[in-house]
């Protein structure tokens, strides 16, 4: 936990928050801090709060009362690469010292350790001590107050922070950001989410380059549960977590699937039901004005992401598709899972619509021109508009879904 910031209300907390990547975008960076600013007022919707920012840093104050709470946002809002708590007082060294007091002698007391380094960062380069003359001042100082404190360039217990910039502000611990760009400034993208272990990583990924996902879903009632679709519907509340607003759209899917079973080769069913899927998204993504769509696909993990499949199902979109887990092991994939809080939903024993009909032998190295032609043969482009036509629509937000009545397109 950082130290409590100090104001003209001791009762606020002041939360220093560092921006991440977005500080390299030289011209365009005014266009990503609005974007930063907008979506942070969004995730602390319910606690009053001021927002700043300058110089590279943007200032937070709400109350104590909604301290963990803020911190808790923060832990898991894109676009910063971590955030403190600090004391803040006047530049004289003076009143830095007796501040960088307090929050040694704050480590001492919780027991943290006693051997720690100082860290100068002198924002105001027109401040008249350079940062190592003021580490060594304010260091020589706390070793006659605190005796028991060793300085340690290297493995230090920890690290007492000093910021010089419109105020001194000292803090001991800092927070890491879920980093990356603010979600949006990319524009929007479709997720083709699954009740599995993938699509959820692949929308998280997305939004950290700063891509502002809705998610499409496809239930094949009765031959899958309600849980199913539970579970869907818990992993869009959890995205929305970190992605901000989210709408999931609930297409019905078993009659085209039953067609495809009708009317392809058992052996191309699962192919066919994925190019619908992504025909339908297609489709979403025209009418909700995204750019692009995002899959879950690993290659060669399943008989729908060979090399040969892909091309085929990507090929009834001409937006781009983006594939962030493409290259990717899955033991890597189950670790940012269980770190955005999916996995344990993800593995609950509840099959989606990819699993309906799924044939003994899928085909897995499909010749293009002969799987498309067996495709139109289907003649089922009117079944999809229908489907889409027919989607639940709902909405979740700091994963909690929305009222009914504010659910868009009702």
């Amino acid at each position: 936990m950082g130290t409590p910031g100090l104001s003209t209300n001791e009762n606020d907390t002041l939360f220093l928050i560092k921006p991440g990547e977005l500080m390299l975008k030289g011209g365009n960076r005014p266009l990503f801090m609005r974007a930063l600013r907008r979506n942070m007022r969004a995730t602390l919707t319910g606690i009053p709060h001021k927002l700043d920012d300058r110089h590279c840093r943007i200032y937070l104050r709400t109350s104590r009362h909604d301290e963990e709470e803020t911190a808790r946002r923060l832990r898991r809002f894109i676009g910063i690469s971590g955030f403190a708590r600090p004391l803040a007082c006047p530049r004289d060294l003076d009143a830095v010292e007796e501040t960088a007091a307090r929050v040694a002698g704050a480590c001492i007391a919780s027991e943290k350790g006693h051997i720690y380094k100082i860290h100068v960062h002198r924002a105001d380069k027109n401040y008249p001590l350079d940062s190592y003359t003021i580490a060594c001042e304010i260091g020589s100082r706390l070793g006659k107050r605190f005796p028991a404190l060793q300085v340690r360039m290297k493995n230090p217990d920890w690290v007492l922070h000093i910021e010089i910039r419109d105020q001194a502000y000292c803090y001991a611990f800092a927070e890491e950001g879920e980093r990356g760009l603010p979600v949006g400034v990319t524009g929007k993208g479709i997720l083709l989410l699954s009740g599995g272990i993938d699509s959820p990583v692949a929308g998280y990924l997305m939004a950290k380059r700063g891509l502002k996902p809705d998610a499409v879903y496809f239930h094949s009632h009765p031959y899958t549960s309600p849980q199913a679709r539970k579970k869907a519907e818990t992993l869009a509340g959890l995205l929305s977590e970190r992605t901000g607003r989210l709408d999931l759209y609930v297409v019905p899917f078993t009659s085209i699937q039953v067609k495809i079973r009708e009317r392809a080769p058992a052996e191309e069913t699962t192919l066919h039901s994925r190019a619908c899927m992504m025909q339908i998204a297609d489709l979403l993504a025209r009418r909700k004005k995204a750019n692009s769509l995002i899959t879950g696909e690993s290659l060669a993990q399943v008989a729908s992401q060979t090399s040969q499949s892909i091309r085929y199902t990507g090929s009834f979109t001409s937006l781009p598709i983006f594939r962030p887990l493409i290259g990717m092991a899955k033991e890597d994939i189950i670790a940012i899972a269980r770190k955005i809080g999916t996995f344990e939903t993800s593995i609950l024993p509840y099959e989606d619509c990819c699993g309906v009909f799924s044939p003994r032998h899928p085909l897995i190295k499909p010749k293009f021109e002969t799987i498309r032609e067996s495709f139109h043969r289907l003649d089922i482009e009117e079944d999809l508009t229908r489907a889409l036509k027919e989607a639940e629509i709902l909405r979740f937000e700091e994963g909690k879904r929305l009222p009914p009545d504010n659910d868009p397109e009702r």
